[in-house]
C-alpha cells in the first residue's frame, strides 16, 4: 500500500517542525551531492534555520565564495562588502549635510532665518547678493541690447521692402498712365478718320457712280480720272453761284 499525499503547509508544532527541518535538510544534502557527483554539477546550497542557523554545501573542488563570484559575473550582480556599506552611509551623510547648508542658504538668500547670523556672516551675504545683483543687471542689458540690434534689423528690412513695393507702384501707376494716353490717341485718331472719312462719302456721293464702279475714296477718284479715255469721260460744267462769273467748260 502506497504512502498517502501528504498536505505542505507550516507546521504547527515546534518539535515536529525541528524534527521534519533535521530530516528534509539531511535528504536534501544527500540529493545535492548526488546531483554533484553524478552529473558534475557545480553547486552552492545555502540553508538558514528557523533559529537562523546556517547549513551550506559546495560541490568540489569549488569553494561558496567561488560560487557566489560566478553568481555575480552570471547575473551581473554584485553583494557588498561590510566596506562597502560604511561607504555607502558615509557617501548618504555628506549629501543630506549638503542638502541641509543649501536649504539654509537658499533661506537666507530670499530673507528668511536671518537671526542666527553674525555680523560678519550677513556681511558676506550682502556683499554676495550685490555681485548676484550686479550679474543678473549686466546679463539683463545685454539681452536688451540684443532686442534692440534685431529690431533695427528689422525696421531696416521692412523699410527696404517698403521702399521696394513704393517703386514697383509707382511704375505701375506710371505704365497704366502711358496705356491711358496711347489709347486716348489712338481713340483721337480713330474720331479723325472717322470724321474724315465722313467727309470724303460727301465729296463722292456728287459723282454718279454705281454699282462696282463706285470710287471708296479720292484716290482712286483721281486713278479713275486719270486712266478714263476721251471717249467715255463725260465732263462736267460748274454752275457759277455769281451771275457776273463767266462761264467756264471742263476740258
Amino acid at each position: 500500500m502506497g504512502r498517502g499525499k501528504i498536505n505542505i503547509s507550516r507546521i504547527e508544532n515546534k518539535t515536529t517542525r525541528q524534527v521534519t527541518f533535521a530530516k528534509r535538510r539531511a535528504g536534501l544534502l544527500k540529493k545535492t551531492h548526488e546531483l554533484a557527483v553524478l552529473c558534475d554539477a557545480q553547486i552552492g546550497l545555502i540553508i538558514f534555520s528557523a533559529n537562523g542557523k546556517l547549513y551550506e554545501f559546495c560541490s568540489d573542488p569549488l569553494s561558496m565564495e567561488n560560487i557566489i563570484q560566478k553568481y555575480q559575473l552570471a547575473t551581473g550582480t554584485q553583494i557588498m562588502e561590510q566596506n562597502d556599506i560604511e561607504q555607502m552611509h558615509g557617501e548618504m551623510r555628506r549629501i543630506m549635510s549638503e542638502t541641509r547648508n543649501l536649504q539654509l542658504s537658499l533661506q537666507r538668500y530670499i530673507g528668511e532665518d536671518l537671526s542666527s547670523l553674525s555680523l560678519g556672516e550677513l556681511n558676506e551675504l550682502e556683499h554676495v547678493l550685490e555681485h548676484s545683483s550686479h550679474k543678473i543687471r549686466t546679463r539683463k542689458f545685454e539681452i536688451l541690447q540684443q532686442q534692440m540690434e534685431n529690431l533695427e534689423r528689422k525696421e531696416q528690412l521692412l523699410g527696404q521692402d517698403n521702399e521696394h513695393m513704393f517703386h514697383l507702384l509707382k511704375e505701375q501707376q506710371a505704365a497704366a498712365t502711358t496705356y491711358e494716353e496711347q489709347n486716348e490717341v489712338v481713340n483721337v485718331r480713330k474720331i479723325e478718320e472717322v470724321e474724315r472719312m465722313g467727309g470724303m462719302s460727301h465729296i463722292l456721293d456728287q459723282f454718279p457712280f454705281g454699282g462696282e464702279d463706285q470710287p471708296s475714296s479720292v484716290l482712286q477718284l483721281t486713278t479713275l480720272h486719270q486712266t478714263a479715255t476721251p471717249n467715255n469721260f463725260y465732263p462736267y460744267r460748274l454752275l457759277p453761284t455769281q451771275p457776273n462769273l463767266q462761264d467756264y467748260t471742263l476740258n
